[in-house]
């Protein structure tokens, strides 16, 4: 085993040389795909909406084209786990909008929102709880700015003196319950210049680990020296402004520092700030930094310590692990000043044997006595969904058995009031039975929309089945379980309810589609069986409307059933055209049981949409595409999923391409196989382990298991729990293997957990030194995903070319011994 080891090791060095060694002068540059491809890059995006607290309005908020790569190529600071751009103190690769329109709920009018930016560059909104304002950011050449607008005028205008620092993660706005006032993480006006680096380090960077056991997954963009905490520290640093809404006038509220979240207490009495304190880490992203949580009256004088925990870097491995002391802590949504927070039991263990795992607890501000016990659960805790004083909704849920219950609370009468509302296997969604409907109440917090008795709920889900989803609408009485069905989407629509604008199920609002008309939007009387068309948005591609869509199922050759999603060019006949050249696509999926596994999750009526990010626009290229190909990994019993991954993978393979061969639709022997992310780390074991398919593409992926030790996608055991296994999961030890042609596609910035562009890189290089047949393509300034429109379009180009030269127009080839 030690022998096995010290060889992984050795080969990693062995390898660590140049990515290229040999380019073609032709491949210089970015590529275009044909003109149809560009086409569908560049079709308008569909709008987003957002509904007003009230529901009275909606916002349509139009979305930006792709970036061009000199966005991508601003400058950019990785600090901690978090990317941003010094120039804006914000984000350094979020999406932005470029216009705003109101819709009327009752009418259906669309209005135009006047006054906006020159150029640009919207974020999300913020309304305010009473849905007459909302507030949303600019992102200029030199910072964020604030925007407030009135639905009443239809109308913005900028907040001047304030830049927003929108660095961490979540939303730098909050509204206080009166909507007179909004609360705003902004730039400190006396912070000064930032950091400069020495012109020589003062000594080595060193770490120390004294006995502790600190296991980590494998993050991005860490903290790598003295100043690189300068510059958190700098960039992080926030003071909190409030904003008086109707005049504009500003007042700092409170101390300085590094500002995770700010929330205003439902009774606008106090304000709850969780502050980030050092010692930073090199080794944890800022999500595990030491976190101070503080209660301050709206003047910003400190009222309480909730918690103060220290750095986050002892947490065990494991999907249900945890940390210890007090966490997820939030206001209690409807009561004026409560705070809610969770403690392990069982020292946030999983391994740990232990009946209570997690306590609820809650306390009213000011503090006295002891907390509150709410609710004892045996699994980990997963979130709360408050009502009234009679009722919370609280879950929990347990990884290995993938198992989660829904208890009953009574917040003011907590005596005896926990009561289990059900008990269930939440990988079986055909017997899902939905989640909750929400409002917004007065003070902006989102509550549980309930009847008039105060404990009938409105559950909506998919409604999967063997049929395909069919979502629904259900009444569900919290007292006696009793269910009603109030609504159910029918053929040939594929329709969701949105959100509710009544307490009795009457008013909805759905998201409609078919296969040839693009999600929109309506207001339906179900009692009156009327409906208001609220947007009208049309096919993004016209000339794809005839696309042939089909969800097939199938079985393996071990009896689980799977399915995908078929796509073949519009007018394909296959008496007359013969078979097709054949791409799957998939991405794997652990599960518990086969049952689960084999259970459907799409529907025949949802809409066909040609996108580029996924295989579909390789039908305007002669491709049949099987797209979302199910392939299940089983672990049943005791036995975990990975133990026979390599072998499920290709059965899986195999039934694909026979489903479509079968239906002599496709070549089986003009097969390919792609994925992104952990698909693409599905191609290279497919590819290394079976003769099914002529080439793959693989898109950012992991390859190389002994650099993610502590674990990797749904895998809990380390490389020293069992070697052999990560060896077996790694196909840069299977390059030898890899006889069929495989494409390589990776942003030289990616940042996912895992997926180091290194990756790639070592992947190509052992298959290049064996002889193999690959090509390694590195996206410039690209993360996991990828945004710039040269990037996306020589991806395409790339795949396009790789799947003709190898698939479409392959001839007999000879394989290598």
């Amino acid at each position: 085993m030690l022998k096995n080891i010290c060889t992984t090791f050795l080969l990693i060095i062995l390898l660590h040389q140049p990515a290229w060694s040999q380019s073609a002068a032709d491949d210089n540059g970015y590529k275009m795909p044909p003109a149809e491809v560009a086409a569908i890059v560049d079709a308008p995006a569909t709008p987003a909406v957002s509904l007003s607290p009230t529901r009275e309005f909606m916002m349509l908020m139009h979305r930006a084209s792709l970036p061009g790569i000199i966005e991508l190529a601003q400058p950019e600071l990785r600090l901690a786990g978090i990317r941003i751009n010094p120039r804006t103190n914000g984000p350094s690769r979020s999406a932005s909008f470029t216009n705003f329109e109101l819709v009327d709920m009752s009418t259906g009018e669309t209005m135009a929102v006047t006054g906006l930016p020159e150029n640009p560059a919207l974020g999300s909104l913020s309304w305010s709880p009473d849905g007459s304002r909302f507030a949303f950011t600019h992102t200029s050449l030199s910072g964020i700015e604030l925007w407030i607008g009135s639905v009443a005028d239809q109308s913005v205008q900028l907040v001047p003196g304030v830049q927003v620092n929108d660095t961490y993660f979540g939303s730098s706005l909050g509204w206080h319950p009166s909507s007179e006032r909004l609360y705003v993480r902004a730039v400190p006006a006396d912070r000064g210049a930032a950091p400069q680096p020495e012109l020589a380090p003062r000594g080595p960077v060193i770490q120390e680990n004294i006995g502790r056991a600190s296991p980590a997954r494998t993050y991005q963009d860490m903290l790598a020296n003295e100043h690189d905490e300068d510059l958190f520290e700098y960039y992080f640093t926030s003071q909190i402004i409030e904003v008086e809404a109707q005049r504009l006038s500003l007042r700092p509220i409170g101390e300085s520092g590094i500002i995770r979240s700010m929330a205003p207490a439902p009774g606008g009495e106090f304000l709850m700030v969780a502050f980030t304190d050092r010692p930073f880490s090199y080794t944890v992203p800022a999500s595990r930094f030491p976190l101070r949580t503080e209660i301050w009256d709206t003047d910003g004088n400190r009222v309480e310590t909730v918690a103060e925990i220290p750095l986050q870097d002892e947490i065990p491995i494991g999907f249900n692990a945890t940390s210890e002391g007090p966490r997820s802590i939030t206001w209690r949504n409807d009561a004026p000043a409560t705070v809610v927070w969770v403690e392990a039991q069982d020292e946030g263990n999983p391994r740990i044997t232990a009946d209570t795992r997690d306590i609820v607890f809650m306390q009213e501000v000011p503090f006295t006595g002891a907390p509150d016990v709410m609710a004892r659960l045996e699994y980990r805790f997963s979130g709360i969904m408050w009502g009234h004083e009679n009722l919370a909704l609280v879950r929990e849920r347990w990884f290995d058995n993938r198992n989660e219950r829904m208890w009953r609370v009574a917040p003011e009468n907590l005596r005896g009031s926990q009561q289990l509302v059900w008990d269930r296997n939440y990988e079986d969604i055909y017997n899902d039975p939905g989640n909750p409907q929400m409002r917004m109440n007065d003070a902006g917090y989102s509550v549980l929309n309930t009847d008039d008795s105060g404990f009938g709920l409105f559950l909506t889900a998919i409604g999967a089945s063997d049929e395909g989803n069919r979502p629904f609408l259900d009444r569900f009485d919290v007292t006696n379980g009793e269910t009603e069905r109030l609504w159910q989407s029918e053929s040939p629509f594929y329709e969701v309810a949105v959100t509710m604008l009544d307490n009795s199920g009457n008013l909805i609002v759905t998201q409609r589609e078919s296969q040839t008309v693009p999600p929109n939007y309506f207001l339906r009387n179900l009692q009156a069986g009327s409906e208001i068309a609220l947007t009208r948005f049309e096919h993004p591609n016209p000339d794809l409307r005839d696309v042939r869509r089909e969800l097939i199922t199938y079985e393996r050759a071990d009896g689980v059933p799977l399915s995908g999603t078929l796509l073949l060019p519009p007018g394909y006949n296959p008496e007359t055209d013969g078979r097709l050249p054949l791409m799957v696509w998939a991405y794997p999926r652990e599960f518990r049981s086969a049952d689960a596994a084999g259970q459907r999750s799409d529907s025949p009526y949802r809409f066909v949409n040609i996108g580029y990010w996924g295989p579909q626009w390789l039908i305007t290229q002669g491709y049949a595409v099987l797209d979302a190909a199910t392939m299940p990994i089983v672990g049943e019993g005791d036995k975990e999923p990975n133990d026979t991954f390599i072998e499920q993978l290709v059965m899986n393979s195999e039934a694909a391409i026979n489903a479509v061969a079968d239906m002599g639709i496709a070549d089986p022997n003009r097969a390919a196989i792609g994925g992104h992310s952990y698909g693409a780390f599905m191609v290279a074991h497919v590819l290394g382990n079976s003769d099914l398919f002529r080439a793959g593409i693989a898109r950012s992926g992991a390859y190389n298991r002994s650099l993610t030790p502590f674990g990797f996608q749904r895998e809990q055991r380390t490389i020293w729990d069992d070697t052999d296994l990560y060896i077996t999961m790694s196909p840069f030890f299977n390059a030898h293997n890899i006889r069929h042609p495989i494409l390589l596609i990776h942003g030289d910035a990616d940042n996912n957990s895992g997926t180091f562009p290194m990756q790639s890189e070592r992947l190509f290089q052992a298959i290049q030194g064996l002889g193999g047949t690959a090509r390694l393509v590195m996206l410039p300034h690209e993360s996991h995903g990828y945004r710039a429109r040269e990037s996306v379009m020589h991806m395409l180009w790339e795949t396009l070319r790789w799947l003709d030269t190898f698939v479409k127009n392959a001839e007999e080839i000879t394989e290598a011994n």
